[in-house]
């Protein structure tokens, strides 16, 4: 399986979500605000949130219009497996 082009980004946006979410539990652990702790979960949610956006639109643009383009899958799979994917959307 190949890398895809969207992959380090992904990963990027999910090691900050990371990042994000052990300060969070810092936060919790040292009883700070609940406005606080509230946009740090924020930008957690914000952070993953935007790398499945990406993920998904990758999958579509790349491995779908592949699958398609090659004849390696019918158009009917490949409609049930567009129809699977954007329900992450």
């Amino acid at each position: 399986m190949s890398i895809h082009a969207s992959h380090p980004d992904i990963i990027k946006r999910l090691k900050r979500a990371h990042g994000h979410l052990a300060s969070v539990i810092t936060m919790l652990e040292q009883e700070r605000s609940c406005l606080d702790v509230a946009q740090q979960l924020q930008a957690v949610e914000s952070a993953v949130g935007n790398a499945k956006k990406i993920l998904v639109h990758d999958h579509i643009d790349h491995c779908l219009e592949h699958v398609v383009r090659d004849g390696i899958q019918s158009m009917d799979d490949t409609i049930r497996e567009f129809k699977a994917i954007t329900k992450y959307l």
